[in-house]
């Protein structure tokens, strides 16, 4: 099988190393791809936002599957392009990928499918804002409708704070924010496989989104994440399936918009149950990575089985029992002004602690051919170990060992549930 992955960030370094660990796979190509992923992969650098680039390099190397990973190329329909070309594709169309692409849309397709989730208000003006505000109390959580790279985000106790960031997503064309109901509780990541009818979850995960120890500070893309979830209700996955993912799919289908690829549900575990923050519909980095690397069923082939509508045949998910853990390197300035160009030195010493692959992220070669940094988040530091405090230890030493001047690390990823210091509902 050859394999197409869209990206170039440290998602799609890891698809492409789970990918081509698949035995049924014997070449990978990357658009673009990075330095890291040029180790295992053919990178051709291909625009992904230009279906008909994506569809020629399809051809020109006449790939079995097309992976989309960010989810960009999804809202701009390159999903919709190849399919129609002939390939396979896992990845939702542009269509079904609105459930990420609006925030608003996928509140309406939780409540048709009675999804359980926070109460909402769309609002277009800064009066409807100021008015949802005062409905649902504090925290504020005001959220950008539109893709906002994991940062449209606000949550706070600050009136001031929640209007601004109001105020700066309505100002942008057809601007909208969603005004939701705080969640209190541990956050948990449970992403869905679809072939567009059947479901199947893999193990949760955990994110943490701010940019400080103990949760403080801006939100980011994410700067760590670890699974599997000890202290999670057993079979909590499968309940996200019958509750969430299954009923969900249901409705994109009845819809005509029928959902093909992975459904990430971010959920708060409330006193009440489960219930959903947001859709995305692309792995998520670095929670997917954690998630999907414990994996030791055939992944591309899990994915092929997702594109051609055979899921449902594909047979019972089998895990490792090891823990994993991802640690973010994130450059100096991140989230608010990263600074970009600086060296990035000690990679070959981290990939060297046993369980541990370094995943870039944002990085490039410069005219001499050095490494440096090239965007926000620049390695996921990911370490597997036979339990959790084994794996943070691996992770953590090996990110001891990378050099980036003023890089940003948190260093309390997965220490709560190491420590059995986390409490369901809030």
């Amino acid at each position: 099988m050859k394999v197409l992955v869209l990206g170039s960030g440290a998602r799609e370094h890891a698809l492409v190393k789970a990918v081509a660990a698949d035995p049924e796979v014997d070449a990978v190509i990357a658009a673009p791809g990075n330095p890291g992923i040029d180790a295992t992969a053919l990178c051709v650098p291909v625009d992904i936002l230009d279906p008909d680039a994506v569809v020629a390099l399809a051809r020109e190397h006449d790939v079995d599957l097309v992976v989309v990973g960010p989810e960009a190329p999804l809202v701009a329909g390159v999903a919709d392009v190849c399919r129609s070309a002939g390939f396979a594709v896992f990845g939702p169309s542009a269509a079904a990928a609105m459930l990420e692409g609006s925030k608003a849309f996928a509140k309406e397709v939780m409540a048709a499918a009675e999804v359980p989730t926070g109460l909402a208000h769309v609002c277009t003006t800064l009066d409807e804002v100021e008015a949802a505000l005062d409905v649902l109390g504090t925290p504020h959580v005001v959220k950008d409708d539109g893709l906002a790279a994991g940062k449209g985000v606000v949550v706070t106790d600050s009136r001031e704070e929640a209007l601004l960031h109001a105020t700066w997503c309505l100002d942008k064309e057809d601007g909208r924010v969603v005004v939701e109901e705080y969640l209190a509780g541990p956050e948990v990541s449970v992403f869905c496989i679809s072939d567009g009818t059947h479901v199947v979850a893999l193990q949760p995960a955990q994110d943490f989104k701010r940019i400080g120890d103990g949760d403080v500070g801006l939100n980011t893309g994410g700067m760590g994440a670890y699974s599997p979830l000890a202290w999670a209700p057993p079979g909590l996955a499968d309940e996200i399936v019958a509750r969430v993912a299954q009923p969900t799919i249901d409705e994109m289908h009845r819809r005509g918009t029928p959902f093909v690829g992975v459904l990430y549900v971010g959920l708060a575990l409330t006193r009440r149950g489960p219930k959903v923050i947001e859709f995305n519909a692309r792995f998520g980095d670095p929670d997917g990575h954690a998630s999907f690397t414990r994996l030791e069923s055939p992944f591309a082939q899990l994915l092929f089985a997702a594109a051609t509508g055979e899921l449902d045949g594909f047979g019972r998910l089998r895990w490792s029992a090891d823990h994993a853990v991802v640690v973010v390197v994130a450059s100096d300035g991140y989230p608010e002004a990263p600074r970009t160009g600086d060296p990035v030195t000690g990679l070959d010493a981290a990939a060297e602690v046993p369980g541990v692959v370094v995943l870039h992220a944002g990085t490039k070669r410069d005219e001499t051919g050095a490494l440096v940094s090239a965007g926000g988040r620049v390695l996921n530091v990911l370490a597997t170990g036979s339990d959790l405090a084994k794996a943070r230890s691996a992770a953590y030493d090996a990110v001891s060992l990378i050099e980036l001047e003023g890089a940003r690390v948190r260093t309390d990823i997965a220490l709560k549930a190491e420590r059995g210091e986390i409490t369901l509902g809030g």
